[in-house]
């Protein structure tokens, strides 16, 4: 029996969205304009040159980066052995839950609430809840922020005070930073899982608590980021998958993305290099018939959101060579399918996602390209391939 691997490289889009000016996204273009920087000799920390995606390139990455926006990628755009294809999102979003539901097959079918971007930015009986559960007199932040900033900026009085660090971004989400040890991982779990009842019935996608460690000149963010996510409003692909007796195996933050609905076995690990440790073994082990979903992060939390080129370019290359290895370990009529949820143009204005077409990249049901595409065709296409019924209004593409 087929078992199929979905893929989600995070951020990694490749411009062109039709409707990137309505938010404030044109001309935007994650994987085109880190090939033009990188061959133009302005990405070469901790590594040189044009852009080096040999595998992924080979599937089609470069093609599909041109179908999308037009821009022909220096050094990329092989002849392809894979199929290929750029998808347009129809969500209302360019944000995690809305990407990844798509791509299961759920467009999202509402807007989202927003915070604005002022301070304060949370509403007076919003900030009074967070207070409440959390035992304090205030908040720090209320306002729009980098994570890793607002850390720095705040940590020390945070510890002064014993306030929890609240911000948000363009996307749907009330973050919540707190000291592991002096405030209390076990208590910044329980207060974002407590507000996510409130956040959540006002359309807010998700309350993230963002524990972290050290003093001040040395915090560091932990692994044990949890997100509290709205549950998506229709069976997704992991929801048909599960409910036919397949075994689902989610890797990263897919489980927290889908409320932990449809997902079997929930493979976590510190980093994208522990993640990607878990992929290799379940292409040694993952069941007959079994669908394994996983996400990759630190393109976009380490080096989209800090508008870090090279250090995105060094992450792309260094997944590219472990997709090689993970690929020789695939069986015959396995199906992988890389894509990415939107785009985090490094090379763009701010610090916030970007409103982008996504690659679609497919190994091992032949050659060819795919077109422009939805979406929700992913969803269709990964479900056809397991003999799954179709999950929302895609189609199969391959």
């Amino acid at each position: 029996m087929p078992r199929a691997f979905l893929i989600v490289m995070d951020s990694v889009g490749c411009g062109g969205a039709p409707d990137a000016a309505a938010f404030g996204d044109a001309g935007s273009n994650t994987l085109g304009h880190i090939a033009e920087a990188c061959a133009a000799g302005r990405a070469e920390e901790g590594r040189s040159g044009p852009l080096r995606l040999p595998v992924l390139d080979a599937l089609g990455l470069g093609r599909a980066i041109e179908l999308a926006s037009g821009l022909r990628p220096p050094g990329l755009g092989a002849e392809p052995s894979g199929r290929w294809g750029a998808a347009t999102e129809v969500s209302k979003g360019k944000d995690t839950p809305s990407g990844h539901w798509e791509l299961a097959g759920v467009p999202v079918p509402w807007d989202w609430h927003y915070f604005p971007d002022r301070c304060p930015a949370f509403p007076d009986d919003l900030t009074a809840e967070i207070c409440r559960r959390a035992g304090t007199e205030g908040i720090l932040g209320n306002r729009h922020a980098s994570g890793t900033a607002v850390i720095e900026e705040l940590g020390a009085e945070h510890l002064r005070t014993g306030w929890p660090i609240c911000y948000t971004s363009a996307d749907s989400v009330l973050q919540i930073a707190a000291h592991e040890e002096a405030f209390g991982l076990d208590r910044l779990l329980a207060l974002c899982a407590g507000l996510a009842p409130t956040l959540h019935a006002m359309r807010v996608g998700r309350v993230i608590a963002r524990p972290f460690t050290g003093a001040p000149g040395s915090f560091a963010r932990t692994p044990n980021r949890r997100d509290y996510a709205i549950a998506p409003p229709a069976p997704t692909l992991l929801d048909i998958a599960a409910a036919a007796g397949r075994t689902t195996h989610a890797i990263g933050k897919i489980g927290d993305i889908f409320s932990h609905r449809g997902i079997g076995q929930l493979h976590k690990g510190r980093d994208d290099a522990a993640l990607f440790d878990r992929l290799d073994a379940l292409a040694d082990t993952a069941e007959e018939g079994a669908l394994t979903f996983a996400n990759f992060v630190e393109f976009d939390s380490l080096y989209g959101h800090r508008r870090d080129v090279s250090g995105y370019a060094r992450a792309l290359e260094w997944f590219d060579g472990r997709a090689g290895a993970f690929l020789a370990r695939l069986r015959p009529g396995d199906m992988a399918l890389f894509t990415a949820d939107h785009g985090n143009d490094p090379t763009f204005r701010g610090t916030e996602h970007t409103r982008e077409r996504v690659p679609v990249l497919i190994a091992g049901t032949g050659a060819g390209p795919l077109g422009l595409c939805a979406y929700a065709d992913v969803a269709a296409t990964v479900a056809a391939h397991l003999g799954l019924s179709k999950p929302g209004p895609g189609r199969a593409l391959a």
